[in-house]
């Protein structure tokens, strides 16, 4: 026993060590460059740090022509983003949306005041008021999603913190039915962002034109404008060839966002730098079905305005018309500045913001145009990868070391001491905190495996005061690990 100090110092370091070459680390900007060089060096010249990024497309419009670029990696293997590489776009075609409102009430098919259960007549409950302005401006008053249970809730949080899809099973008839079930808040008539809202406008104008959302927008909008690279993914076998593959802050892959429902709102629709910028272009200068949906019309912020989708800000003596989006792995932004007919389209493939990057290139001051944000909240992610990259080792150590302990409560220890790191190295937001402190936490748990391992043959099986209970909970454990264990590698 004299030696087991000794022998858990050295596990500790051993284990320390090989953590080092499996650390979690933050996705990187490499030197690859693909399309217009030129545009590719104003984009370098306009990232904060190339931490955080992984892969960008860009696209600027600048006197009538289209400049695209590529910079870094679409994916882990290395391939570079090339200009026609497929982004997931997030909330950008939003936009869209709001573009065939305006182009439905231009060719006389619905007025802006019209409400939603006249346009969509089997809305039935309160929502069925609002109109269709309201809810391409973000005025309906209704929530950010529509969520009836504490189990949307749990399922929504657990998809954002472990990078999946929070939007599964959200079909046509789930956006309805959470129409039915939401009445618009003491928020109406101010803008407060809502993809339900946006989702409902999409699927009420599709149902009074009795078509579906995507045979519609194709029709109205993606065709007239040639983009073809624009598409809407509905399962996992229908995403693009040869796409960006996201990657969070701890450059984990996170699942795509699919769900049919909340299509109007972004969810599933995938795009390329080359295609917005078509989108761009025609609706600075007017000739895109809808164009009007960028004019301003009720006020956001103090220097915020919006019109049917578009949101118009001012910096200083400019005014930029913009949109942007975000998921689990992907930010994206689209913007212009009408007075000089500038625009500019900036795709990423983590979980950084890009929105700085496109304002620099529209000619923003750096300070006005801000710093990128990630997408989880900071505090959250630091608190994951903080909390289960040590917990397990120290808790394994408090019990190996302790009187009373038995076989039974150390092998669930153990178990848990490999379990928390790999949740901790997953989940954690790796951009916020030093990657070095995992191998830290895994020299913990390396630790406290050795330490058990030397007690193990003195230790009772179980010496729990009710034997049965102890069974009962360490199984139970032992089932949450390995569902954990299965999550992570799905």
């Amino acid at each position: 026993m004299r030696k087991t100090p000794l022998v858990v110092l050295v596990a500790g370091l051993v284990a320390g060590l090989a953590g080092i070459g499996v650390m979690p680390r933050e996705p990187r900007l490499t030197a690859q460059v693909t399309g217009d060089a030129d545009l590719a060096a104003a984009t370098r010249d306009a990232v904060d740090a190339p931490g955080g990024y992984r892969g960008l497309a860009v696209a600027l419009i600048d006197g009538g022509q289209i400049r695209t670029a590529g910079l870094g990696d679409r994916d882990r293997r290395g391939n570079p983003v090339e200009p026609d590489t497929a982004f997931e776009v997030g909330s950008v075609p939003k936009v869209l949306t709001g573009m065939l409102l305006a182009q439905r009430v231009g060719t006389g098919a619905v007025r802006p005041d019209d409400t939603l259960g006249a346009t969509w007549p089997t809305v039935t409950g309160a929502a069925r008021e609002v109109t269709l302005a309201e809810l391409a401006s973000h005025r309906s008053g209704l929530p950010r999603v529509g969520l009836d249970s504490v189990t949307d809730w749990l399922r929504l949080f657990w998809a954002n913190v472990a990078a999946g899809n929070p939007y599964a099973g959200q079909d046509v008839d789930r956006v309805r039915a959470a129409a039915d079930g939401h009445a618009p808040g003491d928020g109406r008539g101010e803008v407060n962002y809502s993809n339900l809202g946006m989702a409902l406008l999409g699927q009420a104008l599709a149902a009074d034109a009795g078509a579906d959302y995507p045979e519609l927008l194709d029709r109205e909008l993606l065709t007239p404008l040639g983009m073809t690279s624009t598409v809407q993914a509905t399962s996992a076998d229908a995403l693009p060839a040869e796409r960006a593959e996201g990657a969070g802050a701890s450059g984990r892959s996170p699942d795509a966002w699919i769900g049919a429902g909340y299509a109007p709102a972004g969810i599933g629709y995938w795009s390329t730098a080359a295609d917005l910028a078509r989108l761009v272009a025609a609706t600075a200068d007017g000739t895109a079905p809808g164009a009007d949906a960028r004019d301003p019309r009720f006020d956001d912020t103090e220097r915020a305005r919006i019109g049917y989708g578009w949101f118009t800000t001012r910096y200083g003596d400019r005014e930029i018309t913009w949109h942007n989006g975000a998921t689990s792995g992907f930010h994206s932004y689209v913007g212009f500045d009408r007075a000089t007919g500038r625009g500019v389209v900036v795709l990423g493939n983590t979980d950084r913001g890009v929105e700085p990057i496109g304002l620099r290139l529209l000619g923003v001051p750096r300070e006005q145009a801000g710093s990128a944000s990630p997408g989880l909240p900071t505090w959250v992610g630091i608190g994951i990868a903080l909390l289960f990259t040590f917990i397990g080792g120290l808790s394994l150590l408090g019990t190996a070391l302790r009187a009373g302990a038995d076989r039974l409560t150390v092998l669930s220890g153990a178990v848990w001491a490999l379990v928390y790191p790999a949740l901790g190295h997953q989940l954690g937001d790796w951009s916020a905190i030093p990657g070095w402190l995992w191998p830290l936490g895994l020299a913990t748990s390396g630790a406290g495996l050795a330490a058990a391992v030397r007690r193990w043959r003195e230790l009772p099986v179980n010496g729990a005061a009710r034997p049965w209970l102890r069974v009962v909970s360490v199984v139970g454990s032992l089932t949450l690990a390995a569902a954990l264990t299965v999550a992570l590698l799905s």
